[in-house]
């Protein structure tokens, strides 16, 4: 049975793998490790729905229940070999295909002129700043981080990084397009 592939599904067999644990401290180390900003965690729901969906797919299994007083059941899952193959499958397809996502910027691009050309500017112009934050602020935490971390763990801020910059530039661009009128189109509401 093949299992539907996604970020968190595959996030979590790779926790898995490391140690058995459940769901509580898969969320934890996803946000300690700050691999939130490349993987959804934001809604627990999701980790378990993820779980359940691996579980019945026999990628992971349930290692041991327990409880402890005053606290809730605790399942703690461990990976199978069928989830190791499938984590391996996924990281080789994950790497070498470029997949179709469907981010909302450049759909907000493809309808740009639904709004005036001075709004658009006026957006634009703060995405930039945004962008510009956010560059910063990743060099310096990666200058920080690489200061105790080795690069492998470092990869995917240096990737983040390298596509905000590039996002940066081209907001710049498209910025000095509509400020000099060099863009610019009829806004008819």
């Amino acid at each position: 049975m093949s299992s539907r592939r996604s970020t968190l599904a595959m996030a979590v067999l790779a926790l898995v793998t490391e140690a058995p644990m459940h769901a509580y401290r898969m969320q934890q180390l996803i946000k300690e490790r700050h691999k939130d900003d490349v993987i959804n965690v934001a809604q627990r729901n999701s980790i378990y729905q993820t779980i359940e969906r691996l579980h019945r797919d026999g990628l992971i299994t349930v290692r041991e229940t327990s409880r402890e007083e005053n606290r809730p059941e605790r399942t703690v899952y461990e990976i199978t070999r069928t989830g190791q193959e499938t984590l391996r499958e996924w990281m080789h397809t994950m790497l070498s295909t470029p997949a179709r996502e469907f981010p909302e910027f450049p759909a907000a691009l493809a309808f740009l002129p639904i709004i005036p050309v001075s709004e658009a500017l006026q957006a634009l112009r703060s995405r930039q700043e945004t962008l510009a934050a956010k560059v910063a602020a990743a060099k310096a935490e990666m200058k920080e981080a690489s200061r105790f971390l080795p690069r492998l763990f470092l990869v995917e801020s240096e990737h983040q990084a390298a596509v905000a910059a590039a996002e940066l530039e081209f907001v710049r661009s498209l910025v000095d397009d509509l400020a000099s009128g060099q863009l610019t189109w009829d806004y008819r509401p």
